[in-house]
């Protein structure tokens, strides 16, 4: 049992929520299935959650909130988003006011603040547009400068919760010169504004997400106050980019939320399902697959938690960091999600049959999160940009350089370690060719060697984690050397073999993030973790991706994660590297709430 208190609020609202299978419970699977026929907002459910007070821990502790750190932010929606994605998004556009808390001045932050948490207060974000995606700079949005504010004219299309929201962030150009300073960021309060001067955009009929409201806004001849104007005339474009680095990362929640929903409910089936005179979780294939799944699990674990940490310690490098998470965690868990369908046969494709359709559900709803801010060719974009100097940096590094990031890994993986409090305005929009994690894959390396005479760590396991670490640094090796010999490609005219090489080094990224993990948590996240197999087969799944490799590297391996994984299954907790309980079918619900805060009005 873990005793890390970043954890302690999704578990209380975890009890809160109460079990999903059951349909009297909090977003049971019923009622969320339910409302996606319906294709209705989920109103009364967020009512709920603000209820509960959920909303304190998106306001910043120097704002008057409860948020305090990333990883207990990724925690507590990885909660929500396993219920019904639909909510866990439709909520967590709250933390969109992080670009307030990033720039706002103190008047802007109090006053967003008290909407927040006193007012059940909702916003959205309006950067991209029907003709331009995500080409912000080529956008038609302007506002024209006036005493005492501005004129806007124009639409923002699509955006989450655009209608049912009261502040909307929109990015206007304010000089139709263009450039990167053409752009203007305001935190637009539509109760200050003429309501004939905007209106909202009809909702967009999705695949899925069904009861969002996705929907769009516009503006004609709409004045907004000077005290909407977030810093400056000319900053929207690099706070909208930072603002990306932070949201990019907690995109990979919604699909950590919906992995477990989906492998979850396909062990419910596979281990009553009898077919052949066996379960179908005892069949060898079926098996194998579900085994695959769980590690694809706890490889995006380590690069989430790793990343909701590091935001604390190095957030100069998240230029590069939050584009790796998001492409690779939400592409990752997406294509698991694909993989596990075939072991729950034809009932994924049903509506109704095996815990309330919830399956087909979580797999249309989980398809959006690799396109949110920001799309697997933009971010792989956005990686490429800079591989050429993350190159030259790591062939440059010295001895003090390498002490350096070694202290700065062990604050960022070690769970046991409290984090120092964000500092958003040390985000940087190039990372300068520094990236701790794969940078730091040498030491991981040595720190191996040094587990040699280590009683607590099994020698073959060992062996093979070192074995399969000089693999993977041997790919590393080949990586910079191609970006070496590679022609510089400029703006958007980049080859596809780039694109091939950036997922290459966010595979890489991944295996370095594991090895971390590993080694700073050995004591303290129980004896599975501590035993390091999974780890070998995380490791030689991901190399198998980026060099030839036996698919198979240990059977005894494979069967003791398959035990783990039915054990975590049975004891209804959390599929992860800290499995946390889950709420239980037969858990009393009463009026003792695990929030405090709600407990008192209660």
């Amino acid at each position: 049992m873990h005793k890390l208190k970043q954890y302690w609020i999704a578990e209380a609202l975890e009890k809160d929520l109460g079990d999903p299978l059951n349909p009297d419970s909090v977003m049971s699977y019923k009622r969320v299935v339910e409302l996606d026929e319906l294709e209705a907002f989920p109103e009364q459910e967020l009512n709920w959650l603000y209820n509960w007070k959920l909303q304190h821990y998106y306001v910043p502790a120097d704002c008057s909130g409860e948020f305090t750190s990333f990883e207990e932010f990724v925690a507590f929606v990885r909660v929500l988003s396993r219920r019904d994605q639909t909510i866990g998004i439709s909520f967590t556009t709250l933390f969109w006011s992080f670009i307030t808390w990033m720039a706002g001045t103190e008047e802007q932050k109090q006053k967003l603040a008290h909407y927040i948490k006193n007012e059940n207060g909702a916003m959205c974000l309006g950067y991209s547009e029907r003709a331009h995606g995500s080409d912000l700079v080529g956008g038609d949005l302007t506002a024209r400068k006036v005493p005492g504010g501005y004129i806007l004219n124009g639409e923002k299309w699509p955006i989450n919760r655009a209608t049912i929201s009261g502040v909307s962030y929109i990015l206007a150009k304010t000089d139709p010169n263009g450039g990167p300073k053409c752009l203007t960021l305001f935190m637009v309060d539509k109760r200050e504004l003429d309501p004939n001067q905007y209106y909202n955009l009809p909702k967009i009929l999705t695949h899925g997400i069904r009861g969002s409201d996705m929907s769009g806004i516009g503006f004609k001849e709409c004045f907004v106050p000077d005290s909407h104007r977030i810093r400056e005339e000319g900053d929207g474009l690099e706070f909208a980019l930072k603002g990306f680095q932070i949201t990019r990362m907690l995109c990979a929640t919604f699909s950590h939320g919906a992995a477990d929903t989906a492998l979850r409910t396909t062990l419910g089936f596979a281990t009553k399902r009898i077919v052949y005179h066996k379960t179908v979780v005892e069949l060898p294939q079926p098996r194998r697959t579900l085994v695959d799944a769980f590690l694809d699990i706890l490889i995006c674990d380590c690069e989430t938690i790793g990343a909701a940490r590091g935001f604390h310690i190095i957030p100069e490098q998240f230029s590069v960091w939050a584009s790796v998470v998001k492409y690779f965690v939400t592409t990752q868990l997406e294509t698991m999600i694909n993989n596990v369908y075939v072991v729950l046969g034809s009932r994924f494709y049903m509506r109704s049959e095996h815990e309330a359709g919830i399956f087909q559900k979580v797999l249309r709803d989980n398809s959006i999160i690799s396109m949110f801010d920001g799309s697997t060719v933009v971010n792989l974009h956005a990686l490429i940009l800079q591989l050429r100097q993350l190159t030259k940096y790591r062939s440059r590094r010295k001895a003090e350089t390498m002490e350096k990031i070694q202290s700065r890994l062990e604050t960022i993986f070690s769970l046991n370690q409290n984090v120092p409090p964000f500092q958003p305005q040390k985000l940087e929009l190039f990372g300068r060719g520094i990236d701790d994690p794969l940078q730091g894959l040498e030491i991981a390396i040595e720190q191996l060697k040094a587990l040699k005479n280590q009683a607590d760590v099994e020698p073959t396991v060992l062996e093979k984690l070192l074995d399969l670490s000089d693999l993977v640094l041997e790919e590393l090796n080949a990586h910079d050397e191609q970006i070496s010999n590679s022609k510089f490609e400029y703006g958007h005219e980049q080859s596809p073999e780039l694109f091939e090489i950036a997922k290459k080094y966010c595979t890489l990224h991944a295996a370095a993030t594991c090895l971390h993990m590993w080694i700073y948590n050995r004591e303290i996240l129980g004896d599975f973790f501590a035993k390091g197999e999974w780890l070998v087969l995380s490791l030689h799944r991901l190399l198998r991706n980026v060099r030839p490799m036996p698919y198979t590297i240990s059977e005894s391996y494979v069967e003791n994660v398959a035990q783990e994984l039915l054990k975590l299954y049975q004891e209804d907790k959390h599929f992860s590297i800290v499995p946390f309980q889950h709420a239980q079918f037969n858990q009393p619900q009463d009026k003792t709430y695990a929030n405090p805060e709600l407990q008192l009005q209660a």
